[in-house]
């Protein structure tokens, strides 16, 4: 007589659930990961900050921000707008969240108050509290793709994957983004965010959370003022038209691969991208190697990757060649929830 597999149990991603107990019974929270060898003459030039290559994106980022807008504005009513406002959104409502990334990391420029800056508008723009999200990326390297002790885990299981098309227009993500920003500036810090935000920098989230939901609220009465929809293209409506590029990659970096392993090789995703979409991303397409060593900036992730290629899975050669083995494991897993990779 065969026995059938007993039936996929959906599993509980939560911070305060059962599997945080579970993970840590496991030894899988705050363990030890494994590294490919890298000389240590190697690693001190990798890790080498400067301040030069960051300050020259983010001059031609923000410099481009201001012309598109500009153009944007000026052409406003007019068909030549929408070419203006199609470069403005990707560039605040996709390149923000790779500056919020590396500045939070406290890579990308060697000065720290730089860093701070960048992240802070970054911050604003993908509409992440900052103070919360440092912790919680923070705790998103510790436990990475570890049921129950992740917070940033993208993809549930069983997929769903209509819900993940919605984010590429920035539906749902932009109401769960800034519905947590209201719920802070109500002075709220929920049970999950508390498992890994100090108490002594909750009212610094709370002050955070209050600017920005200000700065929005300031956008609408605009607005409505200027009885103008342009208000909105300009603050906060990029978060939805030009998030796409930003979902796209993000999606990329841990979509149907391995939960709860200790291994960045089986639960990371390195892709080789076109210099555009390498610049947008700041060069975490090379994700498997940022998650490594995540002390190494931006800039030096294409070195590093050449460095240590041997050791690590052969490379999706594009985009559109990590979304197909992506999009069939994450089908595979529909029917199989269990299954770890395509």
């Amino acid at each position: 007589m065969t026995h059938s597999a007993a039936p996929f149990a959906p599993r509980d991603y939560s911070l305060t659930g059962p599997e945080n107990a579970r993970a840590v019974a496991a030894g899988l929270a705050s363990a030890e990961w494994y590294h490919s060898d890298v000389p240590r003459k190697a690693m001190k030039d990798l890790m080498q900050r400067s301040d030069g290559p960051a300050l020259r994106d983010t001059a031609l980022w923000l410099g481009l921000l201001l012309v598109t807008g500009a153009g944007g504005v000026m052409t406003w009513g007019t068909l030549w707008a929408v070419p203006f406002f199609l470069v403005y959104g990707v560039l605040y409502g996709s390149a923000c969240d790779s500056r919020w990334h590396e500045c939070g990391h406290g890579t990308a420029f060697r000065t720290g108050w730089m860093n701070d800056a960048v992240y802070l508008i970054a911050s604003f723009m993908v509409m992440r509290n900052p103070t919360s999200w440092r912790w919680s990326h923070a705790r998103h390297h510790t436990d990475t793709i570890i049921v129950g002790r992740d917070p940033e885990i993208g993809h549930f299981r069983p997929p769903q994957l209509l819900l993940a098309a919605l984010h590429f227009i920035g539906i749902p993500d932009i109401w769960l983004h800034f519905r947590v920003l209201l719920r802070n500036a109500a002075g709220i810090i929920t049970a999950d965010e508390a498992d890994y935000l100090p108490d002594a920098e909750r009212p610094k989230a709370i002050f955070w959370a209050r600017v920005f939901v200000a700065i929005h609220l300031g956008a609408v009465v605009w607005a409505l003022a200027a009885w103008s929809v342009l208000p909105l293209i300009l603050v906060g409506g990029p978060r939805i038209y030009g998030a796409w590029h930003m979902v796209m990659t993000g999606l990329l970096q841990h979509g149907g691969l391995a939960e709860d392993v200790l291994d960045h090789r089986l639960n990371s995703r390195t892709v080789l991208m076109n210099p555009v979409s390498r610049w947008i991303y700041w060069n975490m397409n090379y994700h498997v190697e940022h998650h490594m060593f995540p002390m190494i900036p931006y800039h030096a992730l294409p070195r590093l990757h050449e460095l240590i290629k041997g050791d690590l899975p052969v490379p999706d050669r594009s985009i559109a060649a990590a979304y197909g083995s992506m999009l069939h494991a994450l089908w595979r897993q529909r029917s199989d929830p269990a299954r770890q990779t395509g």
